[in-house]
């Protein structure tokens, strides 16, 4: 900097006076740079991406459903299955029927066969690996039913909330929020429960534990040897006859003064390979929390000894390990509900997922138009007077595909390479295959 100063002033001082400012032409052309050419590159334009939300769950076996309740039908379509699986439309509509408006007096008496239609994705009963298309139509839709509730909005119901939101929605039947949305969860959740019982021997199966006021005792029903027989006997799906009569005076009670009344599912999963979870964002616990406080009304979730096992000390709350008879590492208690760290530890899993009251209730309730005018509204339509009953075939579903998006996602990171077996278990063992797989 101090040389080109000086080299500057010399130039300014000696340069002669006729050129007006001290130098002469000759210095200004020894001075002088290249031009320097600068290149302006114009960005390429911006493209406007929406991306619908919400509609897609799962990471590897993944679905989308689509669908509202009174438009021309619901359904799913679920990537990431696995080529070879034998599947057939009764394995769909078995799980379909128990889900299904219109089994009972407690249930809403729409009228819906909802019989299922496997549009791609299976050929000659077996699954192709590509996309599988099931569509299932609505056939009882009555619109006429929700003109009240086009102008003023169901108290404790998504009507309000999706105004707020996208500044319009479907008035009849609620929509998206409508639990007919479910029919493509539990049309996959049956695809998803096949997968794991033949692959691994996985029950997944849930029960009705409370209906109002009406609470199953902890132990009356042993969750190690539960079966669906048990659990589909009666009308409510509680698997104790006695506490099942009484749950079903309950929901009686309230259906009749045009109420509803709210309850709980416990659901448990029995045979569940050690090792799915994976920390710290997707942990299984997380996973099946999230699977189920997804579905219409859910209000709470638990698992193993929940909120119980805050009054609990340490030393009463851990599961104590010890090696059972085959060698295998066990736990002699499960308060952790089969899951440790966020990873499955091969014990049963158990948790509990709480459904409120039915919104949609034929009492008048005060409430506001959707220009904000206070006015009284008396819900019409047809609706189930408590949900829980229903919700089982659901919660089974959402269980049954988190666990399957768990275990590819396993299979894919911690089997690629030969396991440890010193510590590790193969997460398939190819004597629980069904013969169509085994080939």
């Amino acid at each position: 900097m101090a040389t080109a100063s000086f080299l500057s002033s010399r130039i300014f001082l000696n340069g002669s006076r006729t050129e007006g400012f001290g130098f002469q032409s000759s210095d200004l052309r020894r001075l002088s740079r290249p031009p320097v050419l600068i290149s302006i590159r114009r960005p390429p334009p911006r493209t406007l991406e929406v991306r619908a939300t919400g509609n897609v769950f799962g990471k590897n076996f993944q679905i989308a459903t689509y669908g509202e309740s009174h438009g021309g039908g619901v359904g799913c379509i679920v990537s990431g299955c696995p080529p070879r699986v034998p599947i057939s439309q009764a394995d769909l509509q078995v799980e379909l029927d128990r889900r299904r408006p219109g089994q009972s007096r407690i249930t809403t008496p729409r009228k819906e066969t909802d019989t299922c239609q496997i549009l791609s994705g299976i050929s000659e009963g077996m699954t192709t690996g590509t996309p599988i298309h099931v569509f299932v139509p609505n056939t009882d839709q009555r619109g006429h039913d929700y003109s009240e509730m086009s102008k003023a909005y169901r108290p404790s119901h998504a009507d309000a909330t999706y105004d707020f939101k996208y500044g319009a929605r479907s008035v009849e039947g609620g929509g998206r929020s409508s639990a007919r949305e479910t029919i493509g969860r539990v049309a996959a959740g049956a695809i998803a429960k096949k997968i794991l019982k033949m692959l691994l021997g996985t029950e997944i199966l849930a029960y009705v534990s409370q209906v109002h006021k009406v609470v199953l005792p902890e132990g009356v029903v042993d969750n190690e040897t539960i079966t669906i027989d048990q659990i589909e006997s009666n009308i409510v799906r509680c698997p104790d006859p006695e506490y099942a009569q009484k749950m079903i005076n309950a929901i009686d009670a309230v259906r009749v003064k045009g109420d509803s009344v709210g309850g709980v599912v416990t659901c448990v999963a029995r045979n569940v390979p050690r090792g799915l979870g994976s920390p710290v964002f997707d942990k299984l616990e997380a996973d099946l929390a999230k699977a189920a406080l997804s579905l219409p009304a859910t209000k709470g979730f638990e698992f193993g000894s929940g909120f119980a096992g805050t009054f609990l000390m340490g030393s009463e709350h851990n599961d104590e390990f010890y090696t059972d008879e085959n060698g295998c590492i066990r736990t002699r208690t499960n308060r952790s509900g089969g899951i440790q760290g966020g990873i499955s530890n091969g014990e049963t899993i158990y948790m509990r997922i709480a459904f409120k009251p039915t919104s949609t209730i034929s009492k008048k309730q005060n409430t506001v138009t959707r220009d904000g005018q206070e006015t009284e509204l008396i819900a019409r339509g047809r609706h189930d007077p408590c949900v829980v009953p229903r919700a089982v075939p659901m919660v089974e579903a959402m269980v049954a595909l988190v666990l399957v998006d768990q275990l590819m996602s396993h299979r894919a990171q911690c089997e690629l390479f030969p396991i440890n077996p010193a510590l590790q278990q193969p997460i398939t063992n190819g004597s629980l295959l069904m013969p169509e797989l085994a080939q």
